[in-house]
């Protein structure tokens, strides 16, 4: 599906911006910051956006994307049958992810777009779409890796068995090198901290003068405790929420081990404690943690209630890269968080004071149990995390650091 719209706006410059996941609505953590990203970018030029949809009810929402965009090459792709094709990469000796994403279509689309409109800047939003940047024309080119995903494969194969550990430890090796590889090939890689753009920057010594930061925002006027309207919940007792996409693996890993191991302690100590799992596409091994003290929601018309009236926000994510979102929307709400220490990673947030950091399971449950004990506690803490989110996650901050790296002046290569 391509949208065309063809604005005359000489003022501002042309440009390509590519994402694996189609930018809206913004309703995980990693269409959240393409979206911004594409918003940022529209300011200053005018955008061609390549991009993949991966949910056919996705698809309603490429007309809107016009606001913001010339042209929109929405292609769909059936995540079951794409998986079949990644596996092409353990002939070819390459990380699953690659093949995953790579459509001749698309390609072509590139190649031709920049071709025709003189394109000369280029933004990859995730490090498999840089494999589409090898085109003649671009001059300028940025990926935003946001975390180092070959770091995650690696760290997911901690958590399994074989054969599944050997294969993500392999897709860990193939990814790196493509990434190190891309990173070689383009003026800057962009990371969401600095914990991120270090552990690359180890990983890749030879790019390490071209790794940045570009952290992640919260919309604070859209997360507003004023926003938070009328209360979601049945009446009963106090209420533990845990909000995101229930089809991603880490977040499915945290409800659970949350479900069945800490919150039987804390219901212990509050045996009418609830926790509410929000979020789309719940897997059936989430669908399955709902009973007894356990509500799990599916896909909500607005996250925002749910965040706005619980009475304790947790992020236990055992497996994390970067900045979570869904922490930073809960602090822009004026909640108190108990985040892991994996989810906290790059926090510009004071433990105590802003939010509580655990650093296992048992920290956990003693945070939750201490804030659930406290009201006033609990509201002095929202007060405090949402100050912080509005002090230092500024998505327009944040973002236009991009202006300069487009620029090219910006950088040495």
């Amino acid at each position: 599906m391509t949208q065309d719209t063809r604005h005359d706006d000489a003022g501002r410059p042309p440009l390509l911006y590519l994402t694996h996941r189609i930018p809206y609505p913004p309703n995980k953590g990693d269409k959240v910051r393409s979206f911004n990203i594409l918003r940022q970018l529209a300011r200053t030029h005018r955008v061609w956006l390549g991009t993949f949809v991966d949910h056919r009810d996705d698809l309603q929402h490429v007309p809107t994307l016009k606001q913001w965009c010339e042209q929109v090459c929405a292609i769909p792709i059936e995540p079951r049958i794409r998986r079949l094709a990644s596996l092409r990469g353990l002939l070819q000796g390459q990380a699953l992810s690659l093949p995953y994403y790579r459509s001749p279509r698309l390609a072509e689309w590139v190649l031709r777009t920049v071709g025709e409109h003189d394109i000369r800047a280029a933004v990859a939003f995730s490090g498999p779409m840089a494999q589409y940047l090898d085109v003649p024309g671009l001059t300028r080119r940025v990926v935003d890796f946001c975390d180092v995903d070959s770091a995650k494969w690696t760290q997911y194969a901690a958590e399994h068995r074989w054969p599944m550990s050997w294969l993500y430890r392999r897709e860990g090796e193939r990814l790196l090198a493509f990434e190190r590889e891309a990173a070689a090939q383009v003026d800057a890689s962009l990371f969401v901290t600095e914990a991120e753009a270090a552990l690359f920057r180890r990983a890749a010594p030879e790019v390490a003068h071209r790794v940045g930061v570009m952290q992640n925002g919260v919309d604070a006027d859209f997360f507003s405790p004023a926003n938070g309207g009328a209360s979601p919940y049945p009446p009963g007792g106090p209420v533990i929420v845990f909000s995101g996409a229930m089809d991603y693996w880490p977040n499915v890993d945290a409800v659970t081990w949350f479900a069945t191991e800490l919150l039987p302690q804390i219901r212990q100590s509050v045996p009418d404690a609830r926790f509410w799992i929000v979020g789309m596409n719940p897997t059936p091994a989430v669908q399955a943690l709902a009973g007894e003290g356990v509500v799990v929601t599916g896909t909500v018309p607005d996250v925002r209630p749910y965040i706005a009236h619980a009475d304790v926000v947790v992020a236990p994510l055992r497996i994390a890269r970067g900045i979570q979102n869904k922490v930073l929307e809960a602090m822009a709400m004026a909640r108190p968080v108990v985040v892991s220490a994996d989810s906290a990673a790059g926090l510009a947030a004071r433990p105590g004071q802003d939010c509580e950091i655990a650093r296992d399971g048992d920290a956990t449950v003693r945070h939750v149990l201490q804030l659930l004990a406290d009201p006033a506690r609990r509201s002095a803490m929202g007060t405090a995390a949402r100050s912080c989110v509005v002090d230092h996650y500024s998505w327009q901050a944040h973002l236009a650091q991009l202006d300069a790296l487009l620029n090219p002046s910006a950088l040495q290569r």
